[in-house]
């Protein structure tokens, strides 16, 4: 059987049942060529003055001129047509809105003889992740930031306990929230629980409420933080300092799916789903005996190593740009010189994003200019940068606004767009570059 072509009753059958899908889906040929898409995908990836059908989905999702895996990326047609079954991969599309995650799940269509004929190819956006700069939430686009965020995206549907590992400042509750958010358990409760700032007296209570009189000062029955997260996810932040007497009691709540108040003979069912997170080693801990093994297995079903901003530099100047916005004062716009933002990217950041934030609340009291300079990051920052940060480095997408300056055809918002930039972001990249 040849390859499916758009007017072929196989690809028009296809539609017609993805049609009912709410999902954007679409159907390819072999050669990468865009052969139909259902309502979903035109909606939301389609544009008027983007044409897709009959064009190379390289070319509409990523402007590349060659397929993704010659171009450095995972591509999932290549591997679907090397299993004869599917591939999914996150990659980061060119959309109206700018460039976006989206969990792409590729199909091969077999004919009688096992050849393949067509995709069909599933996406969908992570909405609890940005690969601009935004006021909130996860931000970033580089390789080992989307490496984390696509294990989210596997693990988030399924009820497995997750493990967020990681060094301090990593954002591990951000990465727990998103798990939250891409579960089916998103309509409810999204409960913290820092067990690093509990004492052991008080742990048991916190976590499984009182009764009335269970001990001195209970003058009211407590619901405990894992009532309060029935229906929803809990997150145990810092587990690793979860003290050894109570480990035996959230081994028990785990396995059992059960607990009781303190004080109370009553057992309640509970209803969560668990996530924890550390940046303590905890098979060491097992080792060496602070930390339960039985209690590490139970939470360490699906774990996701957090990467530290040092693997990431790629993604400082998008940091920047959203942490810059989030403490500004409506109509404040602040831009960072390229020779700070290269002082920037070349420090490693022990205490990560933390650190990161901490550091540019500090040099936006110094930009009275509205532009942070290296003569306004700390000295212990300049003096720590390696030798080479003194050559100013390009940010990404410079060399393209560069082109695009030159070229003269864009309007302002025209190029924003294209860039995945703000308007506001835009002007501040131009004034940086003084270009504006």
């Amino acid at each position: 059987m040849p390859p499916a072509t758009a007017d072929s009753p196989q690809v028009q059958a296809l539609v017609s049942y993805l049609e009912h899908e709410a999902q954007p889906m679409i159907v390819l040929d072999p050669d990468y060529n865009i052969l139909a898409a259902n309502t979903a995908y035109q909606r939301q990836f389609g544009t008027a003055d983007r044409p897709y059908l009959g064009h190379k989905c390289y070319r509409v999702s990523h402007h590349y001129d060659l397929p993704c895996d010659q171009a450095g990326e995972h591509c999932p047609m290549k591997r679907a047509f090397e299993l004869k079954g599917p591939d999914r991969v996150l990659h980061i599309h060119h959309t109206p809105r700018g460039p976006e995650h989206v969990d792409v799940e590729l199909r091969p269509i077999l004919d009688g003889e096992h050849r393949v004929v067509a995709y069909v190819e599933r996406l969908t956006t992570v909405r609890h992740a940005s690969a601009r700069p935004r006021q909130a939430g996860l931000v970033g686009r580089s390789a080992a930031f989307n490496a984390a965020l696509e294990a989210v995206q596997r693990v988030a549907r399924s009820q497995l306990p997750v493990l967020l590992l990681g060094e301090s400042g990593t954002g591990k509750e951000l990465f727990a929230r998103a798990v939250h958010e891409a579960s089916d358990r998103h309509d409810g409760p999204f409960v913290v629980v820092d067990c690093s700032g509990l004492p052991e007296t008080l742990f048991e209570s916190e976590l499984f409420g009182h009764e009335r009189g269970a001990f001195t000062g209970a003058q009211h029955r407590k619901q405990g933080l894992v009532e309060t997260a029935a229906g929803g996810t809990l997150f145990l932040d810092e587990i690793g300092d979860v003290p050894l007497g109570m480990q035996v009691k959230l081994l028990r709540l785990i396995e059992s799916g059960t607990f009781r108040r303190v004080g109370a003979t009553e057992t309640q069912q509970a209803d969560f789903r668990l996530v924890a997170a550390t940046h303590k080693p905890l098979l060491q801990m097992v080792a060496e005996g602070s930390f339960r093994q039985d209690l590490y297995y139970r939470i360490a079903a699906f774990p996701i190593h957090l990467p530290p901003l040092r693997d990431r530099s790629a993604d400082i100047p998008m940091l920047v740009d959203s942490f810059l916005q989030r403490g500004a004062r409506t109509g404040q716009r602040i831009a960072v010189q390229a020779a700070a933002m290269a002082r920037l990217q070349a420090y490693d950041w022990p205490g990560n994003i933390r650190e990161l934030r901490n550091v540019l609340d500090r040099a936006r009291l110094f930009a009275d200019d509205g532009v942070v300079r290296p003569e306004h990051l700390p000295d212990w920052l300049n003096a720590a940068a390696r030798p080479d940060a003194a050559t100013p480095a390009p940010a990404p997408g410079d060399a393209e606004l560069r082109r695009l300056l030159a070229d003269g055809r864009l309007s302002r918002r025209e190029m924003a767009a294209r860039l995945g930039l703000s308007e506001r972001t835009l002007y501040r990249r131009l004034k940086t570059l003084g270009l504006g």
